[in-house]
């Protein structure tokens, strides 16, 4: 559109002006393939946009997507008329058009629709990316994601899934008595994570906020308020690394059930990804990155220590902080000042040692105490606490504690991460005294879990990055002039 002439811009303006607002399109293209003989001879309307024009005489063969895919209209000079024949040699590839007609097979075999009439719906003034080279700069791909979903038919079917995928899990979910609900996403104080929260300002209160990590304790306390199964699908936002498995902004879904432990909800996770399987991709094992996965009950267990130590030869919790800290560097682990302790190393030990070569789902169960400030100990042995993570192919997908209920026990796991926070680690939880209020009325036993959307949607995707499952990833900023600053650029020369 920058290089119409500005004459040309009040006859586009009318022209748009004039366009339709409405069409009554009652068919996708998909629904007349999968279904030919129901439609052969019928006449239908279809709407879409064209990406693909071939003129051969008094006969124009336009190839029209629509959101289910491609079809052939077919245009006849005798059927349609001069006049209208002639409009539709100057269609470009990208304007959109609805098309009422009939539908039949050409002599060679393809299913298409022979035009009655017609109505240009809009107008591209852009061409769209050349047909044989597509879109393959994959920076450009996630900036102009429009252009990625018209072009790359594997993309609108990864974002097809992913709809699905989170339709199945409130399905699952619904038919189990859970109930969905709304937490804030602007929160006095960040918690439920480790991780460094974004900030925000809200004028009003004039008080410094922050956007969600987590929605964990505000889920909680509707446990605490007498809700036994609830759970909420959202946006969370850390201020962390940009990779394969990260993003700063991310979709979640945490899950809580009252009077059950980890074990209950380790039960509930795999037979819900086995319910995504077998209703998403019709299969309980699927290839991901060269990798059969097997969402097949049940899955693998192995304990956290049980996972190091065998990596080791030795017993590492019995390792004093320093022999701990010289052990991780020993394996190539780098400490920040603000990170150097006993939860951080096990951490690390863990991601390093274990976690690549933990391909089948695998629950890593029973944490050392130190790397989680809300989950129970563990009933034989108080030097952990019950909670697992779920691996497949290397990732972790999903995070499960016995909840903590003990609210003396929960301040004082508060009181020793905000030790943390003043010795500089910004993802250290901070103390929220009106959470520890809430559990001051009671809170029954509870099992609680969070799983990375996006990352889920990978595995069943076959992504190797996380940017192509989110519609709009975040990038660096794409710095454009304005027409006048560029005028002006311009006359600075």
């Amino acid at each position: 559109m920058e290089n119409i002439k500005d004459e040309d811009l009040l006859q586009l303006k009318k022209f748009f002006m004039d366009l339709p607002y409405s069409f009554n399109a009652n068919v996708h293209a998909k629904q007349i393939k999968d279904n030919y003989p129901k439609f052969d001879g019928k006449d239908i309307s279809i709407a879409g946009r064209i990406i693909a024009i071939r003129k051969s005489g008094k006969l124009i063969f336009v190839d029209l997507l629509d959101e289910s895919g491609k079809i052939q209209i077919y245009f006849d000079f005798n059927i349609i008329g001069s006049e209208q024949f002639e409009k539709i040699k100057s269609f470009n590839s990208g304007d959109i058009i609805g098309v009422v007609g009939t539908i039949f097979k050409t002599i060679p075999g393809e299913i298409s629709v022979k035009a009655k009439e017609y109505k240009q719906l809009s107008k591209a003034l852009s061409l769209l990316p050349d047909k044989w080279h597509g879109l393959q700069n994959t920076e450009v791909r996630y900036r102009k994601r429009y252009l990625d979903l018209i072009i790359n038919p594997h993309v609108r079917e990864i974002f097809r899934k992913r709809s699905m995928i989170t339709k199945k899990i409130r399905e699952f979910l619904d038919q189990r008595g859970f109930m969905e609900f709304e937490t804030p996403v602007i929160q006095p104080l960040y918690g439920g994570a480790d991780a460094e929260p974004f900030k925000t300002f809200v004028n009003t209160l004039n008080e410094e906020d922050y956007l969600r990590i987590s929605n964990e304790l505000y889920l909680k306390r509707l446990i605490i308020g007498g809700f036994e199964k609830v759970y909420e699908i959202y946006k969370a936002f850390r201020n962390e690394d940009i990779d394969v498995t990260h993003s700063p902004e991310f979709t979640m879904i945490e899950i809580y059930q009252a009077y059950v432990d980890y074990n209950d909800i380790m039960k509930l996770n795999e037979e819900l990804f086995n319910f995504i399987a077998k209703d998403v991709l019709n299969m309980e094992e699927f290839d991901y990155q060269n990798k059969k996965i097997s969402f097949k009950l049940p899955f693998k267990r192995l304990g956290f220590l049980e996972g190091i130590n065998k990596k080791v030869g030795f017993d590492v919790s019995k390792l004093s902080d320093e022999e701990l800290f010289k052990l991780a560097e020993s394996k190539g682990i780098k400490f920040e000042k603000s990170k150097r302790n006993r939860a951080h190393a096990y951490n690390k030990l863990l991601e390093v040692l274990v976690q690549p070569e933990l391909i089948q789902p695998t629950f890593i169960v029973d944490f050392p105490k130190e790397t989680t400030a809300l989950a129970r100990p563990k009933r034989d042995n108080d030097m952990l606490v019950e909670r697992y993570e779920l691996y497949i192919s290397g990732i972790e997908i999903s995070n499960a504690y016995s909840e903590l209920n003990n609210p003396i026990i929960q301040r004082e796991n508060f009181e020793e991460e905000e030790k943390k926070a003043v010795e500089g680690d910004k993802e250290a939880e901070p103390l929220d005294n009106e959470f520890i209020e809430a559990m001051d009325y009671g809170m029954p036993p509870t099992g609680g879990i969070g799983i990375g959307i996006d990352r889920l949607v990978m595995l069943l995707t076959n992504q190797s990055s996380i940017k192509e499952v989110i519609l709009f990833p975040m990038e660096k900023r794409e710095v454009k002039l304005s027409k006048n600053n560029k005028d002006n650029k311009n006359n600075n020369k």
